[in-house]
């Protein structure tokens, strides 16, 4: 019905209908023209082209619209894989710190321990050199007194070979043996 009036309104509107003389007329220019419209106009509704030409714009819009579909779930399919992955970089920007911050502790142990082991080195080396000037001097100290008691000895014998007689060595040996045989037995 709407595109009877259409036609109507469009055929009211043509040209023909303002020109002069007879309208309904073979040698009218005016009414063959609208004649070949109507009967252009019955052939494309006979053929039902306005319905068909509805039904692929229909079909068009139905593949558009599933077109459209299929990019909405890409886009949230795509929006879960970028959060999914933000999240992994998250977790492993956590597990690097974590990492380097464990490297760090055991790096600040080790150095602590460095420390300890070498102040514990440095007391030995200096516990040992105390004991080896210790023992020097123990040495130096033995050497001096033995020097000593020999000069002492030289001088002593020396004193007492010439004050000394043969009666006095005598008693003196003796006295010597008896202090050994006491001492020993």
């Amino acid at each position: 019905m709407r595109i009877f009036l259409t036609t109507a309104a469009a055929l009211a509107a043509t040209p023909a209908l303002a020109a002069s003389g007879p309208f309904f007329s073979l040698g009218n220019t005016d009414f063959v023209v609208t004649i070949g419209f109507l009967i252009f106009v019955g052939i494309i509704l006979y053929f039902k082209v306005p319905s068909k030409l509805m039904g692929m714009l229909d079909t068009r819009a139905a593949g558009i619209q599933k077109d459209l579909d299929e990019a909405r779930a890409l886009r949230e399919e795509a929006q879960t894989l970028l959060a999914s992955y933000e999240r992994k970089t998250r977790e492993a920007q956590t597990q690097a710190d974590e990492i380097v911050a464990t490297a760090r502790a055991e790096a600040q142990a080790t150095a602590d321990q460095a420390r300890v082991d070498l102040d514990a080195s440095v007391q030995r080396r200096l516990a040992a050199a105390i004991d080896q000037i210790d023992s020097a001097r123990n040495a130096a100290v033995k050497e001096v007194r033995d020097r000593a008691i020999a000069v002492a000895t030289a001088a002593a014998g020396e004193v007492v070979a010439k004050q000394l007689t043969a009666s006095d060595a005598d008693t003196l040996i003796d006295q010597s043996i008896e202090t050994v045989s006491a001492k020993l037995h």
